[in-house]
Parts: C-alpha cells; sequence; structure tokens
C-alpha cells in the first residue's frame, strides 16, 4: 500500500474516473463494495463526484446520460508538463480527443487516443495530486491495456514516457511497463487481432470472494469466477452499467 502525498513521477497512473447515467445507484454501489464516500463539486463541475477512501480522493465519477453508450474507468498517467507530453503522443501516432486544459487551479489534463484507438489521459497534479492511496483495499492497485496490436502498443507508449518493457515468458502475450527507475506501473495484455482495445483497472479488495458476493448483491455481476494466480487472487465483475474491471488481492512482494 502507498499513501501518496506528491505528484507521481511521469508515466504513473494517478487518477481514474468513470461517467454513468444514474449517480445514486452508482454511489450505493461501490459505497459497499469499497466503502467509499463522496463528494459532490457543484452543478458549476457538472456534479463531478471524488470517490474517497478514508475522506481522501482515490478516483473520481460524473453523470453521463448518453443512451446506450459503453462506460470504463479512465486511466489517467502523471506528467510534469501535460503539453509536452501531448506533442509526444501526436509525435507517436495517438490523436487527441480533448486537449490540454486547466480544471480551476487543481490541474492540468488532457484526453489522448494511442494509435489503435485506446484512451487514455494525462492529469498535471497542482493542488490536486491523483489518487492519495495505491494498493489499497478500495483503491486502484493495477491497470493494463488489452489489445490486438501489443508490440505496436509497447512502442507507442515507451515512446510517450520512457517505460523500458519487459516481456513475461511463458503462454500469454504480456508485457510488463517499467518506469525509467525500474518501478512496474502497468501492463499490455496481448489478445486476438481486432480486441479492444481498452485500458482495464484492477482494485485492490481484502476478500476477492467476498467482495464479488457484494457485486452480486448490489446490481453487478460476477464476470469471471475468483481464482489463484502468481500475481494474486482475482476475479472480473461488472458494476450495474455493464463497466468490467477486476477485483484483486495482490501477493506480498518478495
Amino acid at each position: 500500500m502507498t499513501h501518496m502525498t506528491t505528484n507521481a513521477p511521469t508515466g504513473t497512473p494517478n487518477w481514474l474516473d468513470l461517467g454513468i447515467p444514474d449517480m445514486e445507484r452508482a454511489k450505493e454501489f461501490y459505497g459497499a463494495l469499497f466503502g467509499w464516500e463522496f463528494q459532490d463539486y457543484g452543478a458549476e463541475m457538472g456534479h463531478y463526484h471524488s470517490c474517497l477512501l478514508r475522506g481522501e480522493p482515490v478516483a473520481g465519477m460524473m453523470p453521463n446520460p448518453e443512451a446506450g453508450a459503453k462506460y470504463w474507468w479512465g486511466v489517467y498517467f502523471a506528467t510534469d508538463d501535460c503539453d509536452g507530453t501531448v506533442k509526444r503522443v501526436t509525435d507517436s501516432g495517438g490523436t487527441v480527443v480533448n486537449a490540454p486544459d486547466d480544471v480551476g487551479d487543481e490541474g492540468r489534463m488532457a484526453v489522448l487516443k494511442d494509435p489503435a484507438g485506446g484512451q487514455f489521459g494525462l492529469w498535471e497534479g497542482h493542488r490536486h495530486i491523483g489518487t492519495r492511496y495505491v494498493g489499497e483495499p478500495g483503491s486502484m492497485v493495477w491497470v493494463e491495456l488489452v489489445t490486438g496490436s501489443p508490440k505496436e502498443a509497447g512502442q507507442f507508449y515507451r515512446s510517450v514516457f520512457g517505460y523500458n518493457l519487459e516481456p513475461i515468458p511463458g503462454e500469454s502475450d504480456y508485457t510488463v511497463l517499467n518506469r525509467r527507475d525500474g518501478q512496474p506501473v502497468g501492463g499490455i495484455q496481448g489478445a486476438a487481432p481486432g480486441t479492444g482495445p481498452a485500458w482495464m483497472t484492477y482494485f485492490a479488495v481484502e476478500d476477492p470472494d467476498a467482495s464479488a458476493d457484494l457485486v452480486r448483491r448490489h446490481g453487478g455481476t460476477a464476470a469471471t469466477e475468483p481464482e489463484d494466480t502468481p500475481y494474486g487472487r482475482m476475479c472480473m465483475v461488472k458494476d450495474p452499467f455493464g463497466t468490467e474491471f477486476w477485483l484483486m488481492r495482490p501477493r506480498p512482494r518478495e
């Protein structure tokens, strides 16, 4: 578990947010699952809500009334120069969805797509540094890109964030993204051509089996049953709106 008190190094996942059609139902679901409380920033901010763990922000939620929309937890990566990182994105073949813009005095953000269409955000923290907990039950513990173009994706994200790529031996096509200091911050999962691309979020929980039961009891579904892996016990679930994410109890690092 990490308690963040300063901006994370460039390339570190540092925020998540979700747009969904029914905020009250979403708060009931995620509050029951993760113990979150919520802070509404008001009409002037589009009723963007901060999701609080122990009184500190770990994610955000906002209303999205678009009919037929697909919902997902959007992943943001830390940067100390949002505009400069956007230029690296476009120079590397990516595209801009939302150009760099200040969010009051909280920070500066942009939303982009990699060359295959995988959407992600940038957050340059000022007053708001992003998530305050990583790896604590109820907070983000891992992110990974599922894509049918894993080699091209690896080259793109390396050119944008300076990652070192670490292929994992085995039958699965999996590459770990390591920051320049060697810290692993995410992964790329190769899938069948044409799959995705989409960034997936893993949330830490104490007991994946009990958490999967909570998901079912509060209107979600378990897409997979909890199982043990070399990295911990985990399962994929869906919230009441069909948003897919993973629950994970990580194995202690040696």
